[in-house]
């Protein structure tokens, strides 16, 4: 049997004839800049999200870049953000001449630790600290009652890296509001990416971000179309970061179908953890799967207060690579994200010596991502858990 990591098809089938009529539609428009697909979705995936305002753009990695531009990131500021994240993350820092800080994640939901990160604040350097990046990694959202709080006390903008989390919903509890958030709504802005390989993806690059603060909108607005307010007259030095109109007009069918997706991930993850957890063979043997998930697939989720959408399905094992090597050679394919800490990257060597990130560190040896994709069947499930099993016999 052979088992992708992903595999598109199956969601692609749905909506193929619908993708491609919409595709032709936009093309016989001539409307290939900006336009009403774009506008269209802007509005579409603010209500989906809960906020204000929706700002299309390029990617992912340029909707983080063009938010820390809008707060005037640059030479000198630091800017404190997760060691275990997609390089995006910290390249944006970097790119504008400020520097990361690193607060180590939380060993269980792979987040950034709350802790940590006001032990980091607490340090010497916190004047030049002028922003924070947490991260929802692989679909579950950060603690952001509390490091909104703790932000609060200190001043500092919250812009939260959603890039792998759209959907993805948590308990959320600061100063008078209280109950169900998505990611995204909760920071001063979110950021998200509609790469293909995301619970909701493009059939090309894609991103947004999101902000409840008209000025900081109306900025970023501006930025992703070179600055230029009125055309040829700018007061600021943005870029090319606008949203194809395709993407568009493709990402508006797919987000009606978003909640079905999210709904087949979970049952996934479910069942993977049904399965590990009968397994004979590996109840005994450490292999770390996910907080357990709501059977009722209601807004209850892991914890109690997170609803994850499994972007990844990630297990923490012994002899992690010899693992990922006998599935290769029983046709599974997975995934090691990621291999490294951002803190260990040799572009960083030139700039400073991060310290130590132990728990980091250990996810960056141990974690290994599983297939989870809607239309992976149960029977690909149980020949991937079996095919565990018999590596550790």
């Amino acid at each position: 049997m052979k088992v992708p990591l992903l595999d598109l098809g199956p969601t692609l089938e749905e909506q193929k004839q619908e993708i491609i009529d919409k595709v032709v539609e936009v093309v016989e428009s001539t409307r290939y800049i900006q336009g009403p697909e774009v506008e269209a979705f802007e509005e579409e995936a603010s209500d989906y999200c809960g906020v204000d305002g929706a700002i299309g753009v390029s990617s992912g990695t340029d909707a983080l870049l063009v938010a820390l531009m809008a707060l005037e990131i640059g030479h000198g500021d630091l800017v404190l953000t997760t060691p275990y994240s997609f390089f995006a993350t910290m390249g944006v820092i970097l790119r504008l001449g400020a520097t990361p800080v690193f607060a180590d994640i939380d060993p269980v939901t792979y987040n950034m630790d709350p802790q940590k990160m006001e032990e980091v604040l607490a340090g010497e350097k916190t004047g030049k600290i002028k922003a924070i990046i947490p991260v929802h990694l692989y679909g579950q959202c950060a603690d952001m009652s509390s490091i909104m709080e703790i932000a609060g006390c200190h001043g500092l903008p919250v812009i939260e890296d959603a890039a792998q989390a759209i959907g993805a919903e948590t308990i959320y509890s600061h100063r008078n509001e209280k109950g169900w958030r998505k990611a995204g709504s909760m920071g001063f802005a979110g950021c998200f990416s509609f790469f293909p390989s995301k619970n909701l993806g493009a059939i090309g690059d894609g991103g947004m971000v999101v902000s409840g603060d008209e000025e900081f909108s109306h900025k970023v607005r501006l930025l992703r179309n070179h600055g230029g307010e009125p055309k040829y007259y700018h007061s600021m030095v943005g870029g090319n970061f606008r949203l194809d109109p395709i993407q568009a007009a493709v990402l508006r069918i797919k987000l009606k179908r978003l909640e079905q997706w999210h709904r087949q991930r979970r049952q996934n993850a479910s069942l993977y953890n049904k399965l590990f957890e009968e397994n004979t063979t590996l109840a005994s043997i450490p292999v770390s799967t996910p907080a357990a998930v709501n059977e009722e697939l209601s807004r209850k989720g892991e914890e109690e207060r997170n609803y994850h959408i499994y972007n990844q399905y990630i297990i923490r094992v012994e002899k992690r690579d010899e693992l990922r090597n006998w599935l290769q050679q029983k046709n599974i394919a997975t995934e090691i994200y990621y291999p490294l800490g951002l803190h260990q990257q040799k572009c960083l060597t030139d700039i400073f010596t991060p310290p130590p990130m132990s728990n980091t560190e250990k996810a960056a040896q141990e974690t290994l991502a599983l297939p989870v994709y809607p239309g992976l069947t149960p029977e690909m499930q149980e020949y991937v858990v079996k095919s565990i099993a018999q590596f550790y016999t």
